[in-house]
């Protein structure tokens, strides 16, 4: 049967990547019992870390979930990837959790990727609470880390633990609130009493817990105002309520490896974090009356659910991860897809634990579960009673920043290439992928370049395609600044009947993004009708060859003015001849250019590094747009030319010690500098003739 929901807490657990959030869940399932033996990153024995990639880099790259009981409530974790790459899973996790844990480093304290997934439970309003993790490590300091959240991070910060002993002496925790040390062996916790030598530090951040606890309520504030201090059971009662609406963020310490804190971080979970029931009604649009609506988490609701992640078993196919909002969604029922358009059979549905799944009846509102070989369904989608649709606000993914060209090792294996990424793009929306007609490349765009790494190894290892990673080309156009005209002129004597086209052209620019114009301005019939037709095909697919570079022609009117004919050797392909002979003979006179295309690019960078990235951006010929201050950090735009941006990730990650991050877009196209396009113009022709003689 389904859980009770107000019995559930769907936690997210986030962070920096290698701060130990998969040590903590497996820490967090074996105190709870849920596993029998604590599995180790280092060994690829954790249960959310199962994926070969992960367990062969030691690093989490999919969101994956588990759950335990504690105190007669169900526990899901969803265990999200850290690193940058792969940071849009943990954005999409915490679409379908009531609160966040957020772990950091006991050494690094905040870090780049920390910020991140903070904004992103910021945009959720979700509460959260900070672990500090790896308190055993040699140079941990819990100070200096509580020090670096209040500075980095916006929020009521305030410890609910400080620790007993440091690195390598790392004991166990004080419990501010009552008042006892919790100190380890043997990986069991047990009270007793508070160390004397850590009395002072224990009486400050009691004063500044209880002072936070009497801030979330005016009555509260006045009585400790007037008293000096609060009550434990009042205490306690405002702790969590101040918890639970996000108003208070508790940080607690832990040593995830040695099981050190887990079991006050359960405690704290079922304690103080809210229920799917507590969070009320999901907001979303009702589509028979195509307004705003809200679904309850209800179980006798109509059934609404978020597939917030799609995995490619290679033994079962394709798995959807989905979040039950309201209504109890039953195994072997069907549900709509309003996005698509298509009923969905749902078959077995399940819980998950790690990569094991167990068949359940019904999951409820709150519950998070997984569906077999859904046909059309992707992450992001809904799945709603057929009679009752409606849509749930759909996850927003990163826009890809980097493009590589792939081509295969093995001739003939284009087909198979387009089938693997197909798949890898339906596991993951940050991946996209599309043949560059103009630069003849298959391009695969990705989050980062270890993001593109990724998918590469993933093909080869689930779908046996080996590929090579090129950078991607450039697709520059040519045009003409100038005005110019003569002829073209096609005339073949062979036995029998000849072939003959004469043409007068007259080539002018048009504004940039003018695209073709085709002008027929013969009289007279110098040039019957019927092959006017022909002498337009001929320049269209001149054009598209390119003349002095091999790059397609744009913003170009040519005019046909004039020309003549043969009553038996005039034919549709002479004319078409005639008029390409004429573009290359005229084109060449009308002061050629190369364009090159030029994007908008958005980088935002911690504030003091700003000076820094205006002017690397100004020495990729960069014209710097704006830039608008946002906290701690910056936003600057700007107008750069592609061919200045390929390299462009590694730069900023180390002028800004990985803190930074930028996304791009097509804006227009500009003329290249002469000096510039001399080079490219070269290069082209170099290749050509490579190509030319294999």
């Amino acid at each position: 049967m389904a859980i009770e929901v107000g019995k559930i807490r769907n936690v997210g657990v986030v962070g920096h990547g290698g701060v130990g959030k998969t040590s903590l869940v497996e820490a967090l399932l074996f105190s709870a019992g849920a596993l029998t033996r604590l599995g180790k990153v280092d060994d690829g024995s954790t249960t959310t870390d199962f994926d070969p990639d992960e367990i062969k880099r030691k690093i989490s790259i999919n969101t994956a979930i588990a759950y335990c009981d504690w105190k007669s409530h169900r526990i899901n974790l969803v265990d999200t990837p850290g690193y940058g790459d792969f940071i849009a899973d943990a954005r999409a996790g915490l679409r379908v959790v009531e609160a966040a844990i957020v772990v950091v480093d006991g050494v690094a304290g905040v870090q780049v990727q920390t910020e991140k997934v903070w904004k992103f439970a910021n945009e959720y309003s979700l509460p959260r609470a900070v672990v500090v993790n790896r308190l055993d490590r040699e140079r941990a300091d819990f100070y200096r880390t509580l020090e670096s959240l209040a500075r980095r991070l916006k929020g009521r910060l305030v410890a609910l633990q400080i620790p007993v002993g440091e690195e390598s002496g790392f004991k166990g925790f004080v419990d501010l609130v009552k008042m006892k040390a919790v100190t380890y062996a043997n990986g069991k916790p047990a009270e007793g009493e508070i160390p004397g030598d850590l009395a002072d530090r224990v009486k400050e951040y009691r004063e500044k817990l209880v002072e936070a606890a009497a801030e979330t309520d005016d009555e509260l504030l006045n009585k400790y105002l007037e008293e000096g201090s609060l009550g434990e059971p009042e205490m306690l009662k405002a702790l969590r309520a101040g918890i639970a609406e996000g108003k208070i963020v508790p940080v607690l310490c832990a040593s995830a490896s040695k099981t050190m804190g887990s079991g006050a971080l359960l405690d704290l979970i079922v304690d103080s974090l809210p229920s799917p029931a507590d969070r009320g009604e999901i907001a979303g649009t009702d589509l028979k009356s195509k307004q705003a609506g809200a679904r309850p988490p209800d179980p006798k609701a109509p059934v609404a659910a978020l597939v917030f992640k799609t995995l490619s078993d290679p033994h079962i196919g394709k798995l959807s991860l989905f979040r039950v909002m309201s209504g109890t969604l039953r195994s072997d029922s069907t549900l709509l897809n309003p996005l698509r358009g298509a009923k969905e059979r749902m078959g077995h549905v399940s819980w998950l634990m790690g990569k094991t799944q167990k068949n359940v009846e019904a999951l409820g509102p709150g519950e998070i579960g997984v569906a077999q070989k859904l046909k059309e369904t992707q992450t992001g989608d809904t799945l709603c009673d057929e009679a009752h649709p409606f849509e749930l606000p759909r996850i927003t993914f990163p826009e890809a920043a980097i493009s590589f060209a792939i081509q295969p090792k093995t001739r003939g294996d284009e087909d198979k290439i387009s089938t693997a990424l197909a798949r890898i793009a339906e596991e993951d929306p940050t991946v996209h992928y599309h043949f560059d007609p103009e630069t003849k490349q298959l391009l695969v765009s990705g989050v980062g370049s270890l993001h593109v790494e990724m998918v590469v190894e993933r093909m080869k290892r689930k779908y046996n395609v080996d590929v090579n990673l090129l950078p991607p080309r450039i697709p520059y156009k040519e045009t003409v600044k100038g005005r110019a005209e003569g002829q073209g002129k096609y005339k073949k004597q062979t036995g029998g009947r000849g072939q003959y086209g004469d043409t007068w052209l007259r080539v002018e620019p048009l504004p940039r993004g003018g695209g073709f114009e085709f002008v027929d301005d013969v009289f007279g019939g110098a040039i019957p009708r019927n092959f006017i037709p022909s002498v337009e095909k001929g320049v269209r697919d001149c054009m598209k060859k390119g003349i002095f570079a091999g790059y397609p022609i744009v913003d170009l009117k040519v005019t046909l003015y004039d020309g003549s004919y043969h009553d038996v050797d005039s034919s549709d392909m002479a004319f078409q001849i005639a008029a390409s002979l004429g573009l290359q003979k005229v084109f060449v006179d009308a002061h050629p250019i190369l364009l090159e295309p030029i994007m908008t690019v958005e980088v935002t960078t911690p504030a003091d590094h700003a000076g820094d990235v205006i002017g690397d951006l100004n020495s990729r010929r960069g014209r710097i747009l704006g830039m608008e201050p946002a906290g701690e950090t910056a936003v600057v735009r700007a107008s750069v030319p592609m061919a200045e941006m390929l390299t462009y990730e590694s730069t900023l990650r180390s002028m800004t010690g990985g803190r930074g991050g930028y996304s791009m877009e097509f804006s227009h196209y500009e003329e290249v500098p002469a000096f510039i396009a001399d080079k490219i113009i070269k290069e082209a022709r170099a290749e050509k003739e490579k190509a030319e003689k294999h």
